[in-house]
């Protein structure tokens, strides 16, 4: 069987601040209902779009079967 992937970053502030429970649920299932299955988190400090440093956030990879 084949698979795709698809990964997202997500920045502490796409989630409202606080990494937001509730927003990564939405996300999480807003991806289940185009077949995508989460495959890994990971805690991680992303490139900002200004400036030298990163912030907080989220790396989350899904799969599904082509």
């Amino acid at each position: 069987m084949a698979y795709e992937y698809k990964v997202v970053e997500l920045r502490e502030k796409m989630l409202g601040g606080k990494m937001s429970g509730d927003k990564l649920e939405t996300m999480l299932n807003g991806h289940a209902r185009q077949g995508w299955r989460l495959k890994a988190i990971t805690s991680t400090e992303i490139k900002g779009r200004v400036g030298p440093g990163g912030v907080d956030g989220l790396i989350v990879t899904f799969e599904r079967s082509v």
